[in-house]
């Protein structure tokens, strides 16, 4: 879908998630919250995301990297703010990370920001493993 949504880049996706990782949440939360860091990291990117995801102490990790420009620490603090947008030459209300942040805890998981092994940012969204 982000293909058709970002026809105007071409972002290579690098994928690493185990078939038979499962986390116990509502699969629409789960939708909402992929859904806005995988957007984030798309517009973001120069040319490539990479996604992978691991299960360790009843937890999965999803993590989704770009190779954009990324943020230092205080940007990465402000980025969680609601309604705080650091990037106002592209669309977005500046709510995606703070909503994705809440539906995470909410879940009894959390999210972390941080910069990305290729430069840009990285997404750790972490959740309850299903049993």
């Amino acid at each position: 879908m982000l293909r058709r949504i970002h026809a105007d880049r071409p972002i290579a996706v690098e994928r690493a998630i185990p078939a038979d990782l499962a986390v116990a949440i509502d699969p629409q939360d789960l939708d909402e919250m992929i859904g806005n860091l995988l957007d984030n990291g798309w517009r973001h990117a120069r040319s490539a995301l990479t996604i992978d995801a691991r299960a360790a102490d009843g937890m999965v990790t999803l993590g989704i990297a770009d190779d954009g420009d990324g943020l230092d620490d205080s940007a990465i603090a402000e980025a969680m703010l609601p309604g705080r947008r650091l990037d106002e030459r592209s669309d977005g209300h500046g709510f995606g990370l703070s909503i994705t942040r809440e539906l995470a805890e909410l879940n009894g998981g959390s999210l972390a920001l941080g910069r990305s092994p290729t430069g840009g940012l990285i997404a750790r969204l972490s959740l309850p493993l299903r049993a």
